[in-house]
């Protein structure tokens, strides 16, 4: 990365900027002063398919100053504005400036309402009509990305409006994801469990624990090879919300429930990261965010009139 970071890409992106700009200015000062003497047709005499001819008419003088105009313009933008490497410009103006007051005024604006939401607890968040359009939206730009905008996720991102749970579905336990995000990995298990039959045993054992068709022999022999897997999925194969494993014994699949995906997923494993958005969006708008994904799996207005 010091490559990348040095002081020479500052004078390169400069040097190479001015230089086009003074470019331009010459082909153009070129273009207006050279003339070419016209044959007696009134042609430059260059001859293209046998009788296309290139006439001898100059570009016209007001276009031409149009030119010079941007030439001018580019040159009086980098002096006042950011352009040429590192130099700030003398204006100082800054795009990241620009988006800081934009989200003070936003604060200012909005900040008490997200502070009245941060009071009340989720369920209660949840069952505001308002909040839950604040919460759709701040979920629509920050999340449907990964979580798809109807939140029901995508291959490796988890669907929001089950009941299946990685790290537990309560609002205490959403909101904490959601703030400090969280990082699941599920290490290459095939040199612990043995052979590459023992691992298509294996995965023929996990599919039968959500009751997807198996075979009844590789199934018996894979329970048994299934051992290195149940400090983290347990016996049962019912996963560990504390570590972030998932539940085998149902008929949520993250990455897919064929046999060729489980045992893919033995054999090399898989890791997945949700982002922290504590420090990106603050406490008080997570607290909203929270609200609506805990709702989009649960009955808000029922829960919080108790």
């Amino acid at each position: 990365m010091a490559d990348f970071t040095s002081g020479f890409w500052n004078w390169y992106i400069a040097i190479i900027t001015i230089l086009s700009i003074a470019g331009c200015g010459l082909l153009l000062w070129s273009q207006s002063t050279h003339k070419v003497a016209p044959d007696s047709d009134g042609t430059t005499g260059h001859v293209w398919d046998e009788n296309l001819k290139e006439l001898n008419t100059p570009m016209p003088r007001w276009w031409m100053w149009l030119f010079y105009i941007t030439i001018v313009f580019s040159l009086a933008y980098l002096v006042l504005y950011p352009g040429l490497g590192t130099y700030k410009g003398t204006l100082g103006w800054q795009s990241s400036g620009e988006y800081k007051e934009e989200l003070a005024k936003a604060s200012t604006e909005y900040g008490p309402l997200f502070a009245k939401y941060a009071k009340q607890d989720l369920p209660t968040v949840a069952a505001d009509p308002q909040a839950q359009e604040i919460g759709e939206r701040l979920f629509l730009t920050y999340c449907a990305q990964c979580h798809g905008s109807d939140a029901r996720g995508n291959k490796g991102y988890p669907n929001l409006t089950d009941k299946d749970w990685l790290h537990g579905g309560t609002p205490d336990d959403i909101k904490k994801t959601i703030l400090a995000g969280r990082t699941g990995m599920m290490p290459p298990m095939a040199s612990a469990i043995g052979s590459d039959k023992d691992v298509e045993a294996v995965a023929h054992y996990v599919r039968s624990l959500s009751g997807l068709t198996t075979d009844p022999i590789k199934t018996h022999f894979g329970k048994s090879k299934f051992a290195a897997c149940i400090a983290c999925h347990g016996a049962g194969g019912t996963g560990n919300t504390m570590m972030g494993a998932p539940n085998l014994a149902d008929k949520t699949w993250l990455y897919g429930g064929s046999e060729e995906t489980i045992m893919e997923t033995i054999r090399k494993g898989r890791t997945n990261t949700m982002p922290a958005f504590a420090e990106f969006l603050g406490e008080d708008k997570v607290h909203v965010v929270a609200a609506y994904v805990w709702s989009l799996s649960n009955e808000p207005k029922a829960l919080a009139a108790k």
